[in-house]
């Protein structure tokens, strides 16, 4: 069942797009981010562990007795960066959580950006993906998405203190907001289509409406061309705006001038330690990641 925040309140649209908007303790907030998870729980586990396994760092969750992960009640912005389903075995879990730590952080503290396998779930007639947790779902799952789409706690991009938050990125700038709006739009016509005989137009439709977030690469998903949502790493050119993406595996943390990317748990399943999350403070970023033996490493990316 995706994504059930039933009954969180709807975000203002500054604190929907901002860090800076996030209402101050008595620091600024900590960015932390994970990428990629795709339906792998345990990883997920592991890499948002990595801070509370870090003596330079307070935990942004902790594990209950059962395993279970809560929010931390520390001073953290928590984004999820794009494409939590798909690939993995557990992607009901691990919206389970996700949702979990929506409701249970303050408004505003937890961030899902779209990935481009959260967009196939929106337009699933249109990709046909059927092999995929994406391509099953129905219409009422659809519904239950758009929810937290139109609520503002899964956006197109979140901007932090020096770079912003997207699955994909961009090779230009672009306003946050204006991306955002351009994808509360997209679900508004989506929301309007479900079940009717023009719901598979419409999701053509919004693809084509909405390149810069929803859209497609001519010739590959993922070509030139293609939106924040789909565009490959190796299309960023050194000199695109500061960013945090994922999207493209890595087996580690990877920069191209300003862009960092930091989906790097699928290409580390089968070894001990890789996982990784970034921290971002007002003047520093940095990876933390797990290593053999369950230790922890902190590397300086900017």
């Amino acid at each position: 069942m995706p994504l059930d925040i039933t009954g969180t309140p709807r975000l203002s649209t500054p604190l929907r797009d901002s860090i800076r908007s996030v209402p101050n303790e008595e620091s600024s907030p900590t960015i932390v981010s994970i990428s990629d998870i795709h339906g792998y729980l345990e990883a997920a586990r592991s890499a948002l562990l990595t801070l509370a396994d870090h003596p330079g760092f307070d935990p942004v969750v902790v594990a209950d007795e059962d395993g279970t992960l809560h929010w931390a009640n520390n001073n953290y912005v928590l984004v999820f960066n794009g494409d939590l389903i798909d690939r993995g075995p557990a992607n009901e879990a691990v919206l389970k959580m996700v949702a979990r730590l929506i409701k249970e952080a303050p408004p505003g503290r937890v961030r899902v950006t779209l990935g481009n396998h959260e967009a196939i779930l929106l337009s699933t007639d249109h990709f046909g993906y059927s092999n995929w947790f994406a391509g099953q779902v129905n219409v009422d799952d659809r519904r239950l998405f758009l929810e937290p789409v139109l609520a503002g706690h899964v956006v197109a991009a979140y901007q932090g203190y020096n770079v912003t938050y997207a699955h994909a990125g961009s090779p230009d700038p672009y306003s946050v907001s204006e991306v955002n709006e351009s994808l509360i739009k997209a679900a508004k016509k989506l929301a309007d289509g479900l079940g009717t005989n023009d719901d598979v137009r419409v999701q053509q439709q919004v693809i084509d409406e909405h390149q810069r977030v929803l859209g497609v690469g001519d010739g590959h998903p993922k070509s030139p061309g293609a939106g924040l949502v789909w565009l490959d790493f190796a299309y960023l050119p050194k000199d695109a705006p500061p960013q945090v993406v994922g999207h493209t595996r890595h087996t580690t943390p990877q920069r191209k001038g300003q862009v960092h990317c930091q989906n790097v748990l699928r290409n580390n399943l089968d070894s001990e330690g890789g996982e990784a999350v970034f921290v971002e403070e007002p003047n520093f970023l940095y990876a933390v990641t797990r290593c053999p033996h369950s230790n922890v490493k902190t590397k300086i990316l900017r």
